[in-house]
């Protein structure tokens, strides 16, 4: 693998025109609470709408031409998507009690409603983490637990 991905990164470096590593950088994961209600719900329409925020739809262009999404098949007929994807379940989160024509519009409306919502490209996650308030509170507090005096995050450092 390290020879691989350092063939692919020299060979990008020098198409591009660029420098260094190719794979650097901060990953961005966001703690999310699966404890709570709507989880399902809140991490698929973050996946769904990551085009709109990366600006990679214009925005007359509908959320469904994106075609590096799985929200198309959400929107397809059930023989025409994969048996393991479980649309039910998150028409379900939306409050759309059946996997049908109609149903599928209604999520097509809501998903469309929540993008104009949220703008295209100006999305900011609440925080650090997604969840409730009280495991907010818990992640801190593990966290001030094994924290040290050079640990300086602003919500480490604003505990009591």
């Amino acid at each position: 693998m390290q020879w691989l991905l350092g063939v692919y990164t020299n060979r990008f470096n020098h198409r591009q025109k660029e420098f260094g590593h190719l794979f650097s950088g901060r990953y961005k994961a966001l703690p999310l609470d699966a404890s709570s209600t709507g989880y399902l719900k809140a991490v698929c329409d973050y996946v769904h709408l990551n085009p709109v925020r990366a600006g990679l739809l214009a925005p007359e262009q509908p959320l469904q031409t994106y075609p590096w999404s799985s929200y198309p098949l959400y929107l397809a007929e059930p023989g025409r998507r994969s048996a393991w994807l479980r649309v039910d379940r998150l028409l379900g989160e939306w409050g759309i009690p059946q996997d049908s024509p109609a149903g599928r519009q209604q999520f097509v409306g809501l998903m469309e409603a929540r993008r104009r919502a949220e703008g295209a490209g100006d999305f900011v996650p609440e925080g650090w983490c997604l969840g409730r308030n009280e495991f907010r509170q818990e992640l801190l507090a593990a966290v001030s637990e094994q924290a040290s005096p050079r640990h300086r995050g602003e919500e480490i450092t604003s505990r009591p």
